[in-house]
């Protein structure tokens, strides 16, 4: 079973299941300001590690393997928490990709992609969507307008579920942070942004 990192309060409204984007880990510095941000909200919070992840902590360098493959390590991860109250899972980039694949089959009460991978960057012809059309768990995406995994332009453009509701984040790159040049606005806004409109969504996510 993975490790996993909890944080929150024991008696939150639902526990967020993590998982990180495919070149940092759980506790990176973004993924731990946007575990601060998202348990100030009062929501619980718990992060875990694939294993090609896990294995650099030592010294073992692996790439990321097929998101496909990892369903199998996100569905482990749910045994292992065991959570209080209703769950929602998701994560970073590949994480949140590889929760979507799971979703349906885990049953949570929602799902979480913090900056989904629509496409590799410069290929937008290479789509990661065609689960996304059939999918049942409401889904809430959160997403940068200059992401260049997928921007507002090329997403309006997909056959996505009625079940997915997105956020966009103006000017927001692929870890959602704004230019405060361009803007007006800093990254730790924009995390509290992003923060309490997840804690809106998981209170409007059915119960049971």
């Amino acid at each position: 079973m993975p490790r996993l990192l909890r944080d929150g309060p024991d008696d939150a409204p639902a526990t967020l299941l993590l998982a990180h984007g495919a070149g940092a880990p759980m506790d990176s510095p973004w993924m731990n300001a946007l575990t601060e941000a998202l348990v100030a909200e009062g929501l619980a919070v718990a992060r875990f590690e694939f294993a090609y992840m896990a294995a650099r902590r030592d010294g073992v360098r692996k790439p990321p393997p097929r998101g496909e493959t990892l369903i199998p390590e996100f569905i482990d991860a749910v045994a292992a928490l065991a959570p209080p109250g209703r769950l929602v899972i998701g994560g970073k980039s590949l994480g949140g990709r590889v929760a979507s694949m799971a979703a349906d089959a885990v049953g949570p009460a929602g799902l979480l992609c913090l900056g989904y991978p629509f496409h590799p960057p410069g290929k937008p012809a290479q789509t990661r969507t065609a689960h996304l059309s059939t999918l049942r768990t409401p889904t809430l995406i959160c997403q940068g307008t200059r992401d260049p995994f997928g921007g507002p332009e090329e997403v309006a453009t997909y056959d996505l579920s009625p079940a997915i509701e997105l956020i966009w984040f103006e000017d927001g790159d692929h870890y959602l942070a704004p230019r405060k040049s361009v803007t007006g606005v800093s990254a730790p806004e924009h995390r509290r942004a992003l923060a309490a409109a997840v804690a809106g969504w998981v209170s409007r996510l059915p119960c049971g």
